[in-house]
């Protein structure tokens, strides 16, 4: 263990930390806009810079190490100066289209702007002008002319998906994070399980089924329905709809973490093709009936093909989107009513 004073407040922390570690644990807030925890800490964005005792200028929060005996301190008036002028320069390259942006209220960019006081923008920087990939892709709309280049995505994908598929491209005023060669995310190996998009500080990368829906009434944390590894993730409800998924990072299986039918397979919900009610066959049309027609129906039907060639002459397949306890019961029921091990499930593979 290790002390160090940050604002006056000695620390005791474990050596190896890093200053912004430290002080997050001691209740210190430090603005981030490349740092996530679970990522390798970049130091690109600068908003967290503080002032260290014995160092030259100022330093990043995310990266300088903690020692013993350092003295920090994080909210001086040229601390709250560089971090305002910092947000500024992103602002003056930043599309000002806040209110149609889908991240509108939900964007880190924009809260550290009204966190940091800033109401107008001192400097006015030239626009990229980069076509918004919408289209082509299914599931996810990449804007880089809203990218602020803090890398979040492209680490993700490489540390924690461990897809490699996003990557920086070009120098200067033309860098951006693309897949390789410029090409689209449909023509790149991407698996559209969407980590890059909740890893996304601001509008850059969006879910689309969630565009023009407005921020969700509720969110409401459950278990993902497609398979048995048990991922949680929040449903975003709007009017008493699913409008959307996001992670949710209290997850202890799985993270921020999903796949691509756990964040984007979730149309069926609200589909108008879902059945509301059993349907039989008669005459070769199938017509609406009562739950009771339709048990009686299965009944029968179940009890004359075991009677007459066994019970393995039936089998069942189950539903990754019934819960476990169905699951269970309809393998019960197979096993000790009808007779027979005929049992299988659509996510077995």
């Amino acid at each position: 263990m290790i002390r160090l004073t940050i604002d006056g407040q000695v620390i005791e922390t474990v050596e190896g930390t890093t200053v912004l570690e430290a002080a997050h644990k001691a209740g210190v807030k430090i603005p981030t806009l490349c740092h996530l925890a679970d990522l390798t800490p970049e130091g690109s964005c600068r908003v967290c810079v503080v002032e260290v005792q014995g160092a030259r200028g100022l330093v990043t929060a995310c990266t300088y190490p903690a020692s013993e005996g350092l003295v920090v301190r994080t909210q001086s008036a040229v601390i709250r100066e560089a971090r305002k002028s910092v947000v500024e320069l992103m602002l003056a390259n930043h599309p000002q289209d806040c209110l149609s942006c889908q991240r509108n209220l939900d964007c880190e960019l924009q809260t550290l702007a009204n966190t940091l006081g800033i109401r107008e923008i001192r400097f006015d920087g030239e626009r990229r002008k980069y076509a918004i990939e919408d289209s082509s892709n299914p599931f996810i709309i990449r804007d880089n002319n809203k990218c602020i280049l803090c890398g979040r995505c492209v680490r993700v994908c490489q540390e924690v998906q461990c897809c490699d598929v996003l990557e920086w491209t070009n120098r200067g005023f033309d860098t951006k994070i693309a897949p390789a060669f410029d090409e689209t995310m449909p023509e790149s190996s991407c698996v559209f399980c969407g980590t890059c998009v909740s890893a996304c500080p601001v509008g850059a990368l969006t879910e689309k089924p969630m565009r023009n829906t407005g921020l969700p009434d509720k969110k409401v944390k459950t278990t993902c329905p497609f398979c048995g590894v048990g991922c949680n993730f929040d449903l975003n409800v709007k009017e008493d709809k699913v409008i959307g998924v996001t992670s949710n990072l209290t997850s202890v299986v799985n993270g921020r973490l999903t796949c691509v039918k756990g964040r984007f397979g979730i149309d069926y919900i609200h589909s108008p093709e879902r059945l509301t009610t059993p349907l039989i066959k008669k005459n070769g049309e199938f017509v609406e009936a009562t739950w009771d027609e339709a048990l009686d129906l299965i009944a029968t039907k179940f009890t004359e093909i075991k009677d007459t060639h066994g019970g393995d002459a039936l089998a069942a397949l189950s539903s990754a989107r019934c819960v476990n306890e169905e699951n269970y019961l309809m393998q019960k029921f197979m096993r000790a009513v009808i007779g027979t091990n005929n049992v299988d499930h659509c996510a077995r593979t």
